[in-house]
This record gives structure tokens, C-alpha cells and sequence, in this order.
């Protein structure tokens, strides 16, 4: 199987998730801007991700 990357499985969500990674850096402090943000510590992308992966699975179970 041909690894797919860093692309999104659904393009037309893209805004989306920009969008949402914006407001998860905004909540856990971390000054991400648009665009190349290669000058984030390992520590700040961390904590950007995991709290965005905190809000999904948050959203899912409120689904069941």
C-alpha cells in the first residue's frame, strides 16, 4: 500500500482543520501563525495535536 502523506483523505476539509488547529494553539498558549511554523518547539506541536485529538475523541463520544 502506497503511503498517502500528509494529505487530507477529504481536500474540501482543509479550511476546516486549519481553522480548528488555530483555536486549539489559541487554548493551550501557542503562538502559531499562517503559513511555515518550523521555529515551534517539539513540546508546543505537541500540545497543539494532542489538544486537538482531546477535543475529537470529546466530540465522538458526545455522539454515541
Amino acid at each position: 500500500m502506497a503511503s498517502r502523506g500528509n494529505r487530507a483523505l477529504v481536500p474540501e476539509a482543509k479550511d476546516g482543520l486549519n481553522k480548528f488547529k488555530m483555536e486549539s494553539a489559541n487554548e493551550v498558549g501557542v503562538n502559531l501563525k499562517q503559513g511555515y511554523n518550523g521555529d515551534l518547539t517539539a513540546r508546543e506541536a505537541g500540545s497543539v495535536g494532542g489538544n486537538m485529538v482531546k477535543k475529537m475523541v470529546e466530540a465522538y463520544e458526545k455522539g454515541l
